[in-house]
Formats: C-alpha cells, sequence, structure tokens
C-alpha cells in the first residue's frame, strides 16, 4: 500500500527530540506501508521571520512571499525543517530521502497571484522520482519549495503539494495531519465537524471557508479529482491521533 502523509509544521518537535509520529510512520514503513511524506513548517517561519525582523502577511490562507521573505522561507523549510525531518527517520532505521518539490521534475508550479509574490500553486507533477525512490527502499521526504518553468523559486502550500503527489499516485489515502479536528460543515464552528463527505459536497460547502481552511479543503479536493481514491484530514498535533486516524477513527473522510 502507498500513502502521502502532509505532516504540519504545528507537529515538529525541537531538533535532537524525536517525535512519536515519525516513529508510528517508520513502524508502519517497515512492516511495508510505503509512505511519502509532504512537510509545511509554518510556526518555524514565523520564528525565523520574527528573529529577523521581517513582516509576514496572510490572505486565504497563503503566506504574501516577497524575495526577502522567500530567502527566509526557502531556507528553513529546505534546510532545518526538512533535514530534521528526514535525521529523525534515519534515527528511527528509515532510509529517508529529503527533496523539495522542484526536484527531479516532481512539481512544476506557476504564480498563483502576482500581489502575492513568490507564491505557487501545482501547474504539472511527474512522480518518477518518488517512484523509483520507493521502489528502490527509501521513504522521500518533500518540502513544498517548488520552481517554474524558468527556474524561479516559489512558496508552495504544503496540503497542495501532498494533494497533487497523492492524485498522481492514485494513492490509497492522503493523510493531512493539520491543527483542526477535520472539516467543518459551517467553518469555523466545532460542533459542525463532519465524519465523512464526498467531493462534491465538499466544493459546494467549501465555498464559505476562510482563512487555512482554503488551502486544505483544495488539496483535498484536488487529491480526489486528480486520482486519489480517499483523503482524510485530521489534528495531528497529538500523535495518538495518528494512528486513530490510520484506523479511521477521527477526523474527516473525503471519498471522490
Amino acid at each position: 500500500m502507498t500513502l502521502v502523509f502532509k505532516y504540519g509544521g504545528h507537529a515538529l518537535p525541537q531538533a535532537g527530540t524525536i517525535d512519536p509520529t515519525i516513529t508510528y510512520l517508520a513502524s508502519l514503513i517497515k512492516s511495508g506501508t510505503k509512505v511519502i511524506l509532504v512537510h509545511g513548517g509554518g510556526p518555524q517561519i514565523n520564528k525565523e521571520l520574527e528573529v529577523h525582523g521581517i513582516e509576514s502577511e496572510m490572505v486565504n490562507g497563503f503566506r504574501k512571499t516577497t524575495p526577502e521573505v522567500f530567502s527566509i522561507v526557502q531556507r528553513t523549510l529546505s534546510g532545518e525543517v526538512l533535514r530534521n525531518i528526514v535525521n529523525q527517520f534515519i534515527s528511527a532505521g528509515i532510509n529517508a530521502v529529503g527533496l523539495s518539490a522542484g526536484d527531479g521534475g516532481l512539481v512544476r508550479g506557476i504564480q498563483k497571484d502576482l500581489a502575492l509574490g513568490l507564491v505557487g500553486v501545482v501547474d504539472q507533477v511527474d512522480p518518477s522520482i518518488v517512484i523509483s525512490l520507493i521502489n528502490q527502499g527509501f521513504t522521500p521526504v518533500i518540502c513544498p519549495i517548488g520552481v517554474d518553468v524558468k527556474g524561479q523559486g516559489l512558496n508552495m502550500n504544503a496540503d497542495l503539494v501532498a494533494g497533487a503527489i497523492g492524485g498522481a499516485l492514485k494513492s490509497e489515502c492522503v493523510y493531512f495531519s493539520t491543527d483542526v479536528s477535520g472539516i467543518y460543515r459551517s467553518w469555523p464552528d466545532k460542533t459542525t465537524l463532519i465524519d465523512s463527505i464526498n467531493s462534491k459536497d465538499l466544493q459546494e460547502i467549501s465555498k464559505n471557508f476562510k482563512e487555512g481552511m482554503i488551502p486544505k479543503a483544495q488539496a483535498v479536493l484536488n487529491a480526489i479529482n486528480s486520482g486519489a481514491k480517499s483523503a482524510r484530514i485530521f489534528d495531528g498535533r497529538e500523535a495518538a491521533n495518528v494512528e486513530l486516524a490510520m484506523a479511521g477513527s477521527i477526523g474527516t473522510l473525503v471519498v471522490p
């Protein structure tokens, strides 16, 4: 079985400590499950921007990315966060390989909106490199730094990258570990959490979503519409929730 797991930056512990989520995913890999992990890193980026005194504005869940902001985003995601996760997998006995979304022709992006600066959305996906790595026994860990056809680096939303890769791989399930319990029918009313929904109904209710739920819903829809067999979005801030999500006990399941 092949699954794509979007690992939220909110779940990443400090360097030198092992995240139980990584330990659990490592156990799945050792038992034969093929895992592709795509990570975010919003909290880590915010910290670095603050250290450098750089202001950053969020617009409908996307970070407005000037060249100055992009330099911090790229350095943080492709460096600190990616290496931390790969190192944790290696410590758990997994032969992980770190990639950026633009490496090996995996993802080609285009600028979403000139007003947002160097923010990219997925234009093309070629999963050949991750298929090759998996077939050779490696576990790909992917950071959402993309590139356009002219070689311009782009800050891409990790949910959208994970959804696009999951769809291209026809993944059994794309798991979105995030900081909310799932999809709320009346965002952001937590009492309206949905257990399961089809993509048509999600498309309809997502018209009323705001802020970070916008790219999350779009990522789930893109994954399903491009070939993934299912997707599940859940609160991954507690490591125990990952196993519950894999068992289908928590979060929102989205099907075609």
